[in-house]
């Protein structure tokens, strides 16, 4: 590890002063000391925001919810709202790392931590995302576990949040305060694709902290829930996962929101998918046609082919599960 100044701060005015200078935040810490450790991150300035008034769980004035960037995980799964309103989001968050890293964790830093790509934790292995220009070894290396959609020529790793994918599939806003005061970024803009600049992954400005996670009041009543498939059941990430949210009234499906996980270079929001559902009536031909619009414009590699019929079958599964719910 490499030598770093650390900085404890009490409110956000001084955490912004003290990572004016390219400081980071760290909180849980449960990914970035790892990440340091192995040097593949090298900040000069840690600044701790752990004290920060950001732990609170609210109910918006419209009626969705505020998850605020310091509610650990294991708290955010838990808390009765969070349960009662958006089961999907508890779900990918108890599917998620293990109790103790959960406990640890913030949703802040959950939704900032970087690709398991083992390539890219290779300091020895070529990694764009890492060292822009370096190249891409997943290309034609080991690319199993690697992304299909939203892939590009310098990047192919996949993002491992699974709260995220719930987060992406109810159309979260992520609230950020900057040097220039305070602004929303819908969820779908918060992540970026890799194109050709990977090593560029959230659309923050220099110095800006992310203070909540918004989901909006959605239709009701609203079922919903979330799918991990993986090599092992527990401590593993996705190798295909759905998070869906259905609003069924009068037997026909008014609204969907519907994302993937372990398949995508960001958590994937299925548009085709939606539209297939909504104004139609539940029924096993209906979710099998919509799922087989998941993996549309899928670019697998050579060790993850398998993963277009997986996505298929997982999306179908947690349609099936969540729309035959009573």
């Amino acid at each position: 590890m490499h030598p770093f100044s650390f900085t404890k701060v009490s409110d956000t005015r001084e955490a912004l002063d003290a990572a004016r200078d390219g400081g980071r935040y760290i909180a849980g810490g449960t990914t970035l000391v790892d990440l340091m450790r192995e040097t593949v991150e090298r900040p000069e300035t840690l600044v701790d925001i752990s004290g920060l008034p950001l732990g609170e769980v609210t109910v918006t004035r419209r009626g969705g919810l505020r998850i605020g960037a310091l509610v650990r995980m294991a708290e955010a799964a838990a808390h009765p709202k969070v349960r009662s309103l958006y089961p999907v989001i508890s779900q990918a968050l108890e599917l998620s790392a293990s109790a103790q890293l959960r406990n640890m964790a913030t949703i802040g830093g959950n939704i900032m931590q970087r690709t398991r790509c083992t390539y890219f934790r290779d300091v020895s292995a070529d990694c764009n995302k890492r060292e822009p220009g370096s190249g891409c070894a997943a290309l034609h290396g080991v690319n199993r576990t690697h992304a299909i959609l939203g892939t590009s020529d310098d990047c192919v790793a996949t993002h491992p949040s699974d709260a995220a994918v719930a987060f992406a599939a109810l159309e979260a806003q992520v609230h950020l305060l900057g040097p220039d005061g305070g602004r929303q970024v819908p969820f779908a803009g918060f992540l970026l694709k890799p194109g050709s600049t990977p090593n560029r992954e959230q659309a923050l400005r220099r110095g800006e902290l992310i203070t909540a996670v918004e989901i909006p009041a959605l239709p009701r009543p609203l079922r919903s829930g979330y799918l991990k498939v993986r090599d092992r059941q527990s401590y593993e990430f996705a190798l295909a996962s759905a998070a869906v949210a259905l609003h069924i009234r009068g037997g026909v499906i008014r609204d969907a929101y519907v994302a993937a996980g372990g398949v995508g270079t960001v958590p994937w929001k299925l548009p085709a998918v939606e539209a297939a559902l909504v104004g139609e009536r539940p029924s096993d031909r209906l979710w099998a046609e919509a799922a087989d619009r998941a993996a549309n414009g899928a670019r697998p590699l050579q060790h993850n082919r398998f993963k277009v019929e997986l996505l298929k079958r997982t999306v179908e599964r947690q349609l099936r599960t969540v729309g035959d719910s009573t």
